[in-house]
């Protein structure tokens, strides 16, 4: 049996990423003495020094010190589950889950799996962030979200995922433009026309490339980096718009009609994927909505409530 405490890991752990004992104190709301004790101890107990402390200087982790901060991670983390599960009575999900969505996607998919964490496991708190599709992988990786939602495109190595939906790009049009009259549009009869570009990564360049395969170039006249304002100006006449991401209403924000054309021929579509850290065990709060979000991805689809 260990003879070392969890809560003298915990202090460790604390010095080592804060590289004082004072600041890891402020961070664990204790006195710098109870933290230095419990480091001594530490030390007494696994018979090796952990750190060098220098008056003035902080502390510097010694190679079996920096050794024990990359193992404890895991440990100490599994302890806080623990202790969470048992506060739930091994039956009921209890504790934090931090979801980020890519900002175009988040309006259509995030209410519904709020609502079912909240009618289903009211003790999980949840919270959420939008963010870029550069923003959410690199704060997946970085520990700073539980799981994130975003497209296929651009994605770094390191990530588990499992598909949502696929969402294939169209043409929105004003609605009495003259190409809005046909069923669908081709890339051919777009280039000609004024083009209002979502300047939005993956958008822009998903949009780019699309035109490129047909050897096309698009005519760009505006460029914005917001979704409902780009819809606002294709409403108004300024152009159309190649997008991914379906609001169910087409209208704009100032209520205007809008016309949604499909591309012919189709482009592959790119896909909406839930994602998490390869090298990552998911917590039961995480895990359960993953089974959700999959289980029930028809729902999340927004081409099934147009």
């Amino acid at each position: 049996m260990p003879t070392y405490t969890l809560r003298q890991l915990e202090y460790f752990a604390a010095v080592a990423e804060a590289r004082s004992i004072s600041s890891a104190a402020a961070d664990l709301h204790v006195t710098p003495t109870a933290v230095a004790s419990a480091l001594t101890e530490l030390e007494r107990v696994l018979r090796t020094q952990l750190v060098v402390r220098r008056k003035a200087h902080g502390i510097t982790l010694t190679p079996t010190g920096r050794y024990l901060h990359e193992r404890i991670a895991g440990l100490l983390h599994e302890a806080d589950e623990l202790e969470l599960a048992a506060a739930g009575g091994g039956d009921e999900l209890v504790g934090p889950l931090v979801l980020g969505c890519y900002s175009t996607v988040a309006p259509t998919v995030v209410p519904t799996l709020m609502e079912w964490v909240r009618e289903n496991h009211p003790r999980v708190e949840l919270t959420m962030v939008t963010g870029s599709q550069a923003e959410l992988p690199h704060r997946l990786l970085t520990g700073g979200l539980d799981l994130a939602i975003g497209y296929d495109i651009g994605l770094p190595e390191g990530l588990d995922s499992v598909l949502l939906y696929s969402a294939p790009p169209y043409a929105l049009l004003p609605a009495e433009h003259h190409l809005a009259q046909g069923e669908s549009v081709s890339i051919t009869d777009l280039a000609a026309e004024p083009m209002v570009m979502l300047d939005l990564p993956p958008a822009a360049q998903h949009t780019l490339q699309l035109f490129a395969k047909s050897g096309a170039t698009p005519r760009v006249v505006q460029r914005t980096t917001d979704f409902e304002l780009t819809r606002s100006l294709v409403a108004r006449g300024f152009g159309y718009s190649v997008l991914i991401q379906r609001p169910a209403v087409n209208r704009s924000y100032e209520g205007l009609p809008l016309a949604l054309r499909e591309i012919v021929p189709p482009d592959p579509a790119a896909n909406v994927l839930m994602m998490w850290p390869h090298d990552v065990r998911l917590n039961d709060r995480a895990a359960a909505l993953v089974e959700f979000a999959t289980g029930n991805a028809d729902r999340l689809d927004p081409r099934n409530r147009a």
